[in-house]
């Protein structure tokens, strides 16, 4: 069952939808950010509520949040310093009230700049799955932070003209290994029609480390 919560930072109330899986095996847990609050990004945008939706489905826990400032979150958006305080917030939440013991960030553009850049909070993360990492967009601190040698997968679409397709390669050289990347073919930046497959492509990546 999926359970509405709130997550502390500080005096700020976090929104969230939380999934434990029925076999017992929430000590594992997939955090998923959404898209830029300013152009209209929550919790249930149709690319987080895709992968979200299939993780429940698939019995493999999950919790997807509202960044301070959306939606019954309190608080208001800071650029990226208190977002990014805000997934500290909900990782030391599963670690040290719900005895966590790893967790996977997934995030989707803006949600992928500030999520993976949480890589190296804590020995209990293990990976990232980034979705249109907007590198051009963000500038290179959130590159500079979400470097890694953790397991990391990133999706693209073809057709992105916000996280631009022609600079996907380049910046995917970037990471050290372990790293693995999916093209969408066909897919804009916003995934109309696509949330399906990107949504599988996240499954079977978690399936198989």
């Amino acid at each position: 069952m999926v359970e509405r919560i709130f997550i502390t930072n500080n005096d700020i109330k976090l929104e969230a939808e939380l999934f434990l899986s029925k076999l017992g095996t929430e000590n594992v847990l997939i955090l998923i950010c959404h898209p830029h609050p300013q152009y209209g990004g929550n919790m249930f945008n149709n690319v987080v509520s895709g992968v979200f939706n299939k993780l429940v489905r698939n019995d493999i826990s999950c919790i997807r949040f509202n960044f301070r400032g959306v939606g019954r979150s309190t608080g208001s958006h800071s650029n990226g310093t208190g977002e990014l305080s805000d997934v500290h917030a909900c990782i030391d939440f599963f670690i040290n009230e719900r005895k966590c013991e790893k967790i996977y960030l997934c995030g989707y553009s803006y949600g992928a700049a500030i999520g993976c850049s949480a890589v190296g909070y804590s020995d209990k993360i293990v990976g990232y799955i980034s979705i249109s990492f907007p590198w051009g967009f963000m500038g290179s601190k959130y590159k500079e932070f979400s470097q890694t040698s953790k397991p990391k997968l990133f999706i693209q679409g073809d057709k992105d003209t916000v996280a631009h397709y022609e600079n996907f390669q380049e910046n995917f050289d970037y990471y050290l290994n372990p790293k693995k990347k999916k093209i969408i073919e066909g897919a804009d930046h916003f995934y109309g029609n696509y949330e399906e497959q990107v949504a599988n492509v996240v499954l079977d990546f978690l399936r198989n480390l």
